[in-house]
């Protein structure tokens, strides 16, 4: 098809990118001017005038945005040959004239601007005008896109469109192009791996001894409850963070990023999580509600403004963890030691320290990460807050240990102490592997791979079940 003189002209959105400017535009500016995003939607019922002032917010990088890369191999190969190669889009023509200038191709472009929303029909007869009467070839992804490929030469369609058995019955040759999405790239953008932190809503159930399958199922439910919400908000965080994440040298590769996954449909699978997560947490009791309602709200403080505030953002992920303690005590409607959660912070505030020493060691440049307010030179005092919090945590342990409720559960206080051994030595070893950049970018998700990690934390808790008669209880010595 290459050969013909006859203009290839290229839909943008679904077609020659696998992703949606209108969308990209919407979640770039949620991220940066969340206000005057948010008022522009009162442009809805007016969808031209609602993309140019989306476009107005949220200029967009499209030289970062992915392609679809069969079409987009045409696209190349045919200009590279001296065909003409038009995009016509019903996004706003700024976006549109921006990306065919990146790629070369003609700057005469069919696109929104403002009054009229060029889609369909409209499409169409604009492209009638100038080109005439199978003019051209033209290739689009959805049902709109009919009334295009009826004028056109020659049909290239993207993906399974309903309605095109038509075309190819009136004698038009259609050229079929993969497209779409799979659950399964959904599935890995729901980070399911990420679900296993959700256990810390055990901690209350195991450390006030409570081990009824009563209160186990309550948590277990809680559990469920969570992972549906921290799903939710992994969704809404990779949609905040698209252009950063295609800065990032293996962040560019998840399902958003990448193009694998629609953001619409993206949108629609996080308020489903969300639905979910509130409607088990309702079931279970009012305050475990409120705690998932914090979470979510917090997380989503987190993911619009606070990951991109220096130390905020480590001080945010330590209190989100802590809040799944909080979560677990609330479903299984236990009561947890103060000492406890103070506990928790401080280890967590260590493990967001390694997790910005990791990605900072493996940075290729000197530049600030992405999305992020840390540069290299914050590398040392990552290291000394990182070294507090290890302080803090085995500091905080030893005084729950001297507490009336920590004598009256762990009445062999010293194997307690000895406890802080190995506990101290894992955290040293997390801080000591992020600062040489031998970690996963997410320490948690390391912790649970490391098998010297998992040998070490297994011997603290050990420790702990002997320090509360535990093994004798079970095992009769």
């Amino acid at each position: 098809m290459a050969e013909t003189a006859k203009p290839l002209v290229l839909d943008v959105d679904g077609t020659f990118l696998k992703t949606d400017m209108l969308l990209e535009a919407f979640w770039c500016g949620l991220g940066r001017a969340p206000f005057a995003t948010l008022a522009s939607l009162r442009h809805l019922a007016h969808p031209a005038r609602l993309k140019a002032e989306l476009a107005r917010v949220a200029p967009l990088r499209t030289d970062l945005l992915p392609l679809n890369p069969e079409v987009a191999a045409l696209a190349l190969a045919s200009h590279a040959e001296g065909r003409e190669v038009v995009l016509a889009s019903a996004s706003d023509v700024t976006q549109v004239a921006r990306l065919a200038a990146d790629y070369g191709f003609s700057t005469q472009v069919y696109a929104s601007d403002g009054a009229v929303n060029l889609k369909g029909e409209a499409k169409a007869q604009a492209l009638l005008r100038d080109m005439g009467e199978r003019g051209f070839d033209y290739a689009g992804n959805s049902t709109v896109d009919l009334a295009v490929w009826k004028r056109a030469e020659n049909a290239l369609v993207v993906g399974r469109v309903r309605g095109t058995e038509a075309l190819t019955a009136a004698g038009q040759t259609v050229v079929q192009l993969p497209g779409g999405w799979s659950w399964r790239a959904l599935a890995k953008a729901l980070r399911p791996h990420q679900w296993v932190k959700n256990v810390l809503l055990l901690l209350p159930m195991i450390a006030s001894h409570h081990f009824d399958s009563a209160t186990l199922v309550q948590v277990l439910w809680g559990i469920l409850a969570f992972s549906a919400a921290a799903s939710a908000i992994y969704v809404v965080n990779d949609l905040l963070d698209l252009e950063a994440d295609r800065l990032h040298p293996t962040k560019c590769h998840r399902p958003f990023a990448s193009g694998a996954v629609p953001i619409g449909v993206g949108m629609a699978a996080s308020g489903a999580l969300v639905a979910l997560a509130l409607g088990v947490a309702a079931a279970l009791n009012p305050s475990f509600l409120g705690v998932v309602a914090l979470y979510m709200l917090t997380s989503l403080a987190y993911s619009l403004r606070l990951k991109r505030m220096r130390w905020v953002d480590i001080a945010t992920l330590a209190a989100l963890y802590t809040l799944r303690v909080v979560a677990g005590a609330a479903a299984g409607q236990v009561d947890t030691s103060v000492y406890m959660l103070i506990f928790i912070f401080p280890v967590f505030v260590t493990l967001g320290c390694v997790k910005r020493l990791t990605e900072l060691t493996l940075a290729t440049s000197d530049e600030r990460l992405p999305g992020r307010g840390y540069g290299r030179p914050d590398r040392g005092d990552l290291l000394n807050v990182a070294g507090l919090g290890v302080f803090g945590a085995l500091l905080i342990f030893f005084r729950y240990s001297l507490s009336e409720q920590g004598r009256e559960l762990y009445p062999d206080t010293w194997l307690l102490w000895l406890a802080m051994l190995p506990m101290g030595w894992w955290l040293i070893r997390m801080v000591v592997l992020g600062w040489r950049g031998k970690q996963d970018y997410d320490p948690i998700v390391f912790a649970l791979r490391d098998k010297l990690g998992l040998g070490i934390l297994m011997l603290t808790l050990s420790l702990m079940f002997w320090a509360a008669g535990m093994w004798s209880d079970w095992f009769g010595f």
